[in-house]
């Protein structure tokens, strides 16, 4: 019996997994979604193409490489968002309490549950139904904290699940390779492999000041990992709604270009602060004011996203099908809605590592040196 019953879901090789269920041919074959050409990263791999190597954020051409009789596919990035929207209003109805961590990975606390029904019992019957209602393989893992759950549904991938009883937690984790813990990167696992640390069993005995000197404060971090403490809580989805940004002119204006440049640059803040709270948006909307006070608003549903220059895009998009020609406009605003957790990663379909790269170089920058530290040369 749990305590504390903390469930783990992640649908199994989501993006792929969605593309076999719109055309079964696909099934059982080595997919590779993402951009089309050889300077296009890899946003999801199916099973079948991960046995040669092949992971997510991996380039394209390397890919190909590895695995050169794959099946590229550009990838629907609207079909993805109404899969993930399905599955999370089945969470939704059934469950007391969960957290949307991504597009395609939840958190469940089922604490108490065990007097009443059972949290693996319950548990299995929601992946059922899951599976029944969208189509879709979900894995899940089952334990007294969101760590050891997690490493649980990476354990029972794919499509199958893992309970870890109470107690247990650091027998279970301790054979395991220490990039198995969720935070070890390849630069940590690396150094740590130097060091003579590759099971989670050795990391767990090491002395924390050791760690701590060696990699800061994120060797705590790593040790208590290691030992399997976590008590971070299961935050409930509905805790933000939305983010926004408006901008009242101190004189009504008809500058299309330094209207656009505003739109551009509010955008653009927005869309950082969404990477920098790890959050995608799956609806964007633009307000207009005009001289008389009138107000009108126009939005759009789109794919979750943080990506500047794809929501850019749908700003001002939206702003030209609302404009209403020489009125003057006394305000303009943009909003970002149906937020979930999640990172860029899953918006590589028409990036090149180049642009990838000089994304999170720009948000290093504005971590550093604060929000107006980069932005557009349009904007200027």
């Amino acid at each position: 019996m749990f305590e504390r019953a903390i469930l783990h879901m992640d649908l199994d090789s989501f993006f792929a997994s969605v593309e076999c269920l719109k055309n079964s041919a696909l099934q059982g074959k080595p997919l590779l979604i993402g951009g089309m050409s050889n300077r296009g990263v890899v946003a999801s791999c199916s099973y079948e193409a991960r046995r040669f190597g092949v992971h997510s954020a991996m380039p394209m051409k390397m890919a190909l490489r590895l695995c050169p009789h794959a099946i590229v596919l550009r990838g629907d990035m609207d079909s993805y968002s109404n899969y993930s929207r399905l599955v999370t209003e089945i969470i939704e109805d059934q469950s007391p309490s969960y957290e949307k961590a991504s597009i395609d990975e939840f958190y469940l606390d089922l604490s108490g549950m065990d007097h009443y029904f059972g949290c693996y019992k319950w548990a299995g019957e929601l992946r059922q139904k899951i599976i029944k209602e969208s189509g879709l393989p979900i894995s899940f893992g089952l334990s007294v904290n969101k760590l050891v759950s997690k490493v649980g549904t990476g354990e029972a991938k794919p499509n199958g699940t893992k309970e870890i009883p109470n107690g247990t937690e650091k027998t279970f984790l301790a054979p395991l390779s220490v990039n198995k813990i969720p935070g070890i990167g390849k630069e940590t696992y690396k150094k740590l492999s130097f060091m003579g640390v590759r099971t989670v069993h050795i990391l767990s005995e090491i002395p924390i000041k050791l760690l701590e000197r060696e990699f800061g404060v994120m060797g705590r971090h790593m040790w208590e990992k290691a030992n399997a403490i976590d008590y971070s809580p299961v935050v409930p989805y509905h805790e933000q709604k939305s983010m926004s940004k408006e901008r009242t002119f101190g004189e009504d204006t008809l500058d299309l270009k330094y209207i656009k440049s505003l739109l551009m640059d509010m955008t653009d803040k927005l869309a950082y602060e969404l990477r920098a709270d790890k959050r995608l948006t799956g609806c964007v909307t633009v307000k207009i004011r005009y001289a008389d006070f009138n107000t009108y608003t126009k939005q759009k549903r789109i794919s979750y996203t943080s990506g500047d220059n794809i929501l850019v895009k749908h700003v001002m998009d939206l702003f030209e099908q609302l404009y209403q020609r020489r009125q003057l406009i006394r305000l303009i605003g943009v909003k970002f809605s149906d937020l979930v957790y999640g990172t860029y990663q899953i918006d590589l379909f028409e990036d090149t590592m180049e642009q990838l790269a000089l994304l999170g170089q720009m948000d290093r920058i504005r971590n550093r040196f604060g929000l107006n530290a980069v932005m557009r040369a349009s904007v200027l």
